[in-house]
């Protein structure tokens, strides 16, 4: 039996963490970066991490719900606070090499989530399966515009 109020403070974790990304917002140091061709257009990030980040909720809750404090849940956490600093590593901090090691360390995160949730609810980690889709792309993307902007300074 699920206790759905029990999904409330998964939803709001999630939240808070997406108001990093509107705190630490690209701006125009980041408009000035060279970018890759396939660099998708601003407007869409809004709907794909709200989708997720939905996703991400839901997954947490759904190993709450069959196991409580796990590992797995600790996992879920460690993501969620690793995700939270990847836009103001990036943006606040205009770091383009720590956000990559951020993003890397994100998606391990993201796998090993997968894993350990996997016994506790399959449902939970195949919800993840689009956010390590998204992580991979977001990494390659990152990866690129280091590789593009080696020589750039973060501005103060």
């Amino acid at each position: 039996m699920y206790h759905y109020a029990t999904f409330v403070p998964f939803l709001a974790a999630v939240f808070a963490v997406s108001l990093t990304g509107a705190l630490f917002r690209p701006g125009p140091w980041y408009q000035t970066l060279r970018k890759p061709s396939w660099t998708p257009p601003g407007w869409l990030f809004g709907p794909v991490w709200s989708t997720l980040y939905v996703m991400i909720a839901v997954a947490g809750w759904l190993v709450w719900q069959r196991e409580g404090l796990a590992p797995a849940l600790a996992i879920w956490l460690a993501q969620l606070l690793v995700n939270a600093s990847w836009s103001w590593v990036m943006f606040g901090r205009r770091q383009i090499a720590g956000a990559l090691a951020t993003i890397v360390l994100l998606w391990f995160c993201v796998v090993a989530f997968i894993w350990a949730a996997w016994p506790i609810s399959p449902t939970a980690s195949l919800l993840f399966l689009p956010y390590l889709a998204w992580g991979t792309f977001a990494g390659a993307l990152n990866f690129t515009i280091w590789r593009m902007n080696s020589s750039v300074k973060a501005a103060a």
